[in-house]
């Protein structure tokens, strides 16, 4: 199997949609980028970035936004430059892949589009009503906010959750979140403000979601039971030796998920683990 046809199979066949994110990301990205690149080295022109930029990337002007209403979805598949789309694409890929292996994996492309848009809300609302921020027509591009709301959702459920990283060595997940976030905040002061301002909106709705999950609400569930085909008939059973293997209560779930945003997941018992694999493999 050759690289490009195993990158394929993992995007159309992986239960996780970590692959499916990054493919279309990187397929965008180049698609766009490619025939820009030789466009510019043989007509010294610059016109599918120009293009690019004045359709696909999100408007803060309220006038052109009512006319490219398509851009808040838009604008979390692109990139300025290769470092952007690869930072973004590496963080996702880190952060999602524990935020499926506890929640399963039909929540990632919901948080990741409510991030995005979660940050289009705010980026557009900051830059029309803050004064430091207003300008006749600025733009913000990036899947920045979509992974953020995955980064912070996965620091607030998991905040004990600890992982290496380089020169630094182990971190827990709630110093990293909370490192982001002030960087961002304090980034709003300078040359990017509009890119910081979308961040802290992913950040936000990542927050949110988890807390509101934590009390039994699932916004991204909910969303996906809209479009799940109901049942004709219904089958009963009363054997007891099958319910053990059923789809665990929410209540249940919650009070694990609970129980892990305070304790870590290593303080779980062996029947509460068993749980909650009962409950994302019900998932998948």
């Amino acid at each position: 199997m050759t690289i490009w046809e195993n990158i394929t199979y993992k995007i159309k066949y992986a239960q996780s949609k970590l692959f499916l994110i990054i493919g279309i990301n990187v397929a965008v990205f180049l698609a766009i980028n490619i025939p820009g690149t030789f466009e510019f080295w043989f007509l010294k022109s610059e016109h599918i970035q120009t293009f690019t930029a004045e359709y696909l990337y999100l408007p803060s002007n309220l006038g052109i936004l009512t006319k490219r209403f398509w851009t808040p979805l838009t604008y979390m598949f692109m990139h300025a430059d290769v470092f952007h789309i690869f930072f973004n694409m590496l963080w996702l890929y880190w952060m999602g892949q524990i935020f499926e292996e506890y929640l399963g994996t039909k929540r990632t492309i919901g948080l990741y589009i409510m991030g995005g848009l979660a940050g289009a809300l705010l980026f557009v609302l900051a830059l029309n009503t803050v004064p430091a921020f207003k300008v006749d027509n600025g733009t913000v591009v990036g899947a920045s906010a979509g992974v953020m709301a995955i980064i912070i959702a996965t620091a607030t459920l998991l905040p004990n959750y600890t992982i290496s990283l380089l020169l630094l060595g182990p971190v827990k997940l709630k110093w990293l979140a909370i490192f982001y976030v002030v960087v961002d905040f304090l980034s709003t002061k300078y040359g990017n403000a509009g890119g910081s301002i979308a961040h802290l909106g992913g950040a936000l709705l990542g927050f949110i979601y988890i807390k509101r999950l934590q009390r039994g609400s699932d916004w991204v569930g909910s969303v996906n039971n809209l479009f799940k085909p109901k049942p004709k008939m219904r089958v009963v059973s009363k054997n007891p030796e099958k319910s053990t293997s059923s789809y665990p209560a929410q209540d249940e779930i919650d009070r694990i998920l609970d129980k892990i945003s305070q304790t870590g997941y290593d303080n779980l018992t062996r029947q509460e683990k068993e749980v909650l694999f009962r409950a994302s493999k019900d998932e998948r």
